[in-house]
């Protein structure tokens, strides 16, 4: 099982757009409700910096996002919505109450 959270702050003219993009992949995966994968996107109280939260626990370990078109279209050019770029971290869960368990 691996854990991943990912951080990014988009332009204040991006959110929206960016909004739209993460909505999109949402929709597509209650449509197609892959297993082995959680999935939580935040956006924070200034309306530009995200947080993505992804549980993976396929067998394999393999994420199922990126085979997703919504996903693609997503992250294809989100280096020109931002004004700090995606940060990616591996994290380790110490606890957790009601969520990703």
């Amino acid at each position: 099982m691996k854990r991943i959270i990912v951080r990014y702050k988009v332009k204040q003219d991006q959110a929206e757009e960016n909004i739209e993009y993460v909505k999109a992949v949402f929709n597509a995966l209650e449509n197609n409700r892959p297993e082995g994968l959680r999935y939580a996107c935040f956006q924070l109280e200034d309306g530009v910096s995200f947080v993505h939260i992804a549980s993976i626990e396929t067998e394999d370990g393999t994420n199922p996002l990126p085979a997703f078109d919504e996903f693609k279209a997503f992250v294809k050019d989100i280096a020109a919505r931002c004004e700090e770029p995606p940060v990616a971290s591996e994290a380790a869960m110490i606890g957790a109450y009601k969520i990703l368990t």
